[in-house]
Order: C-alpha cells, then structure tokens, then sequence
C-alpha cells in the first residue's frame, strides 16, 4: 500500500520535471547548431543558413520563432541579422541582453553556455573531435570580414573567418578567445574547416 503513494509521487516528479524542460525548450532563442549542412561554408547563401537554423530549431521543439544564423557577407553585418535580444540558450542561461552586450565583456558566451539546440555541449578544444571552430564571416564587432567563402556559396577555394564558442585557442591572444573572430579558416571545404578545428556549424539567433 505504501508504494502506491511513492510511485504516484515519482511520476508527478517525473512529468513536472518534462514540464520544465519543455518550458525552457521553448523560450530557448540563441544556440550553436549540432551539426552543418554538410557542404562546408557552402551554406546556400544566408537564406540557406537561415533555414538551416529554422529547421533544427523546429526539430527541438521551439516553433513560432523566426531564426537567422550569425553570418556576415558583403551585403550584410551579422550583428544586423539577429533581432534585438534578449538571448537564452535551451536552459534558460542569459546570453546577452542587447546587440551591443552580445558585442562587448558583457555576453555570458561560454563552452558551457554556447549549447547546441538539443541543449548539449559542443566539443571545443582538448575534445575529440575539436568542433570550435564556428562560422561567422565577422570582425569582432559584428561588421562583415572579407572572409565569408563567397558569401556562403563555396565549398572550394578561399576562407571564412571564425569565431571559437569556447573562448579557447592557442594562445592567450584576444582573437583565440574571440566568440566571433578568431581566424580564416584553410579554405570553403567540410575536410578544410575540419582540419582548423570545426565542422561548419553555426551561431543561430531568434530575431522575435
């Protein structure tokens, strides 16, 4: 008769606990994509990318939010795609507030916070394989880099600038702790971006 009560308890424990995880699924406006589109930057332009975001999003549960990945090109800032803020990862953890927080000492972008949308935590450096590498096309202030892989559409020839969601590199230098804009990458290709320490995964914003 006792265990009725105990097991009665442990499912309401259980389905509130789901309750929560899915509320915070919900308001969820900020992860790094668990993977690419698989053809290095070669991203079919932002509208790819977008897409790309959107999709994954959908596939984690948020829905009625209109996504754009953190991608300059020679027609567009990254920091002029995103929406306003504020930004939560899947567990509800801030972000940034503002455009301008998000660009300055004030974001809270960390390996441990900088999540996928499945709520997980991305390799970054000293993991096997090392997936730090994000792109993003961006100087540090979130204007467009001369590296953007033909503004997405390559996956041969040249580079895209990138930023490490871990706030790691291989020195102490600003640029190897840059979430943004660390490096070109070897060159457009899914083995290139690879080779430098990522995978063609994206920073994906909800601009409402």
């Amino acid at each position: 008769m006792k265990a009725i009560p105990l097991v009665c308890a442990s499912f309401l424990l259980t389905a509130a606990g789901a309750h929560i995880a899915s509320a915070q699924d919900g308001t969820m406006s900020f992860f790094v994509t668990s993977q690419g589109p698989g053809k290095g930057a070669n991203l079919g332009g932002l509208e790819g990318a977008d897409a790309h975001c959107a999709s994954l999003a959908e596939a984690a549960g948020v829905t009625g939010k209109t996504w754009a990945a953190y991608l300059s090109t020679g027609d567009a800032n990254a920091r002029d795609r995103i929406g306003s803020g504020p930004w939560v990862n899947a567990k509800g953890q801030t972000i940034a507030a503002s455009v301008e927080a998000l660009h300055s000492d004030q974001n809270g972008l960390t390996k441990e916070t900088a999540l996928n949308e499945k709520g997980e935590v991305v390799n970054g450096r000293g993991d096997t394989p090392n997936r730090h590498d994000i792109l993003t096309g961006s100087m540090p202030d979130g204007t467009a880099h001369e590296a953007t892989c033909e503004n997405w559409t390559s996956d041969g020839e040249g580079s895209a600038m990138v930023g490490h969601h871990d706030r790691t590199g291989l020195d102490d230098s600003a640029a190897a702790k840059s979430w943004n804009s660390s490096h070109p990458s070897r060159g457009c290709g899914q083995e290139a971006l690879q080779g430098t320490g990522g995978d063609g995964l994206l920073y994906c914003f909800a601009t409402q």
